[in-house]
């Protein structure tokens, strides 16, 4: 399948983060390799959204604290990047407004109308109008034979870096006039783009308890965004979305991560990581990458019970 026919697809995990694992790492590595290895999609950037503050979780640590730790987490990345918006508000949002909001702003930041899951017929164009000399493109004679996603990101990576906290190293472009005779110009192309919300599942599971989740929700989340599933060992997703009727509905908006190779998942737990400072226990390496536990130790955070 040509590039350009593929689906691009921003993965966006929201949660407490609290702190951020390797596990939590690992999820996104483990959702792109499945979704390229899919043929149909290529995955052009993650995004990790931290809860705000008056989420109310016992033993939540600021939002400050939380955001610091995750770009650290990401700091070797070229495509996972850290948000600040949820925490930025003046109060706790729900998973639908989040993704909604980075909808919203893609929109905005690239031109293009992001497609549904639901709607794969609706090819949204990033288009340069022929009739407006005055809109700028990008020059840059080496991205011209680059992958898709690469020449996209190089496109948008100026307008990206205002939704993130950490922005990847981008190959630098000149911004020239459309008119300019300047040898060859990267055109824009038609691309269908979505964000998905990543996730483990635990949380398709909290999609089944009766009154947690608000289904109108429930159905923009599944029906209109869809999510990619990493399941944890043993979990039977057929059998979890088989008792949510929203799911069963949109089941074909579910992807689920299959791993052939097996691979172990780092421990994704933050409670467990929590418990394992709390403790002196050493296999907190198990958990968190060193930085994040340099970081934790110099702040003095989850030290003792009270969080």
């Amino acid at each position: 399948m040509a590039e350009t026919t593929k689906t691009h697809v921003i993965l966006l995990a929201c949660g407490s983060f609290n702190p951020v694992t390797k596990g939590h790492i690992q999820m996104f590595e483990r959702a792109r390799d499945y979704l390229h290895k899919t043929g149909r999609f290529i995955v052009i950037g993650g995004i990790i959204s931290p809860v705000h503050d008056s989420y109310g979780k016992q033993g939540l640590v600021s939002s400050r604290h939380r955001l610091t730790m995750c770009q650290l987490a990401v700091q070797n990345s070229d495509w996972i990047r850290v948000d600040p918006w949820e925490c930025y508000q003046d109060t706790w949002q729900t998973t639908c407004s989040v993704l909604e909001h980075h909808r919203d702003l893609m929109k905005r930041v690239t031109g293009c109308i992001l497609s549904n899951v639901n709607t794969p017929n609706v090819t949204p164009v990033i288009s340069q109008t022929l009739n407006q000399p005055t809109q700028p493109v990008y020059q840059n004679n080496n991205l011209t034979n680059k992958p898709t996603a690469v020449r996209f990101l190089g496109k948008v990576g100026e307008g990206l870096s205002r939704m993130c906290c950490v922005r990847p190293n981008l190959q630098r472009v000149t911004f020239v006039d459309e008119n300019a005779n300047l040898g060859t110009v990267m055109r824009y192309e038609e691309i269908e783009l979505r964000i998905l919300l990543l996730c483990g599942s635990d949380l398709l599971e909290s999609f089944c308890i009766p009154g947690l989740w608000n289904e109108s929700d429930m159905e923009v989340i599944v029906g209109d965004f869809g999510i990619v599933v990493v399941p944890r060992d043993g979990t039977d997703t057929e059998q979890i979305m088989n008792h949510s009727s929203v799911l069963r509905k949109y089941k074909n908006n579910i992807l689920v991560v299959k791993d052939d190779t097996n691979h172990p998942m780092s421990h994704v737990s933050s409670t467990k990581s929590r418990l394992a400072l709390q403790h002196g226990d050493g296999h907190v390496v198990d958990y968190l990458v060193q930085p994040v536990i340099d970081y934790v130790l110099k702040s003095q955070l989850y030290i003792n019970t009270s969080g």
